[in-house]
């Protein structure tokens, strides 16, 4: 998953520089919205498996459904620091 929402945050920011430092040339900007759209779909629903079946705790789930809808940049975020603290945790 934590891949996914990272590839999830490029797509957006794709879709944001064609949607606004571009002016929107289409196909290009339906593509990338589109895809946008349903990736975040299908991580949500991920995710709420993913919680209830304690892969993931609620804070991540949360960050990727509610928030991820108008920046994916919220559920990368909270992977890569959920991701630290594991490792300094068993380092």
């Amino acid at each position: 998953m934590e891949r996914v929402s990272l590839f999830h945050s490029v797509i957006y920011t794709g879709l944001l520089i064609c949607a606004f430092a571009l002016d929107g040339p289409q196909p290009i900007t339906f593509i990338l919205g589109l895809t946008h759209g349903l990736i975040w779909i299908g991580m949500s629903i991920t995710s709420l498996f993913a919680v209830h079946y304690n892969m993931i705790n609620l804070r991540l789930a949360v960050a990727i459904t509610l928030l991820g809808c108008v920046a994916p940049f919220f559920g990368s975020f909270e992977f890569l620091r959920q991701s630290h603290s594991r490792s300094s945790v068993t380092a």
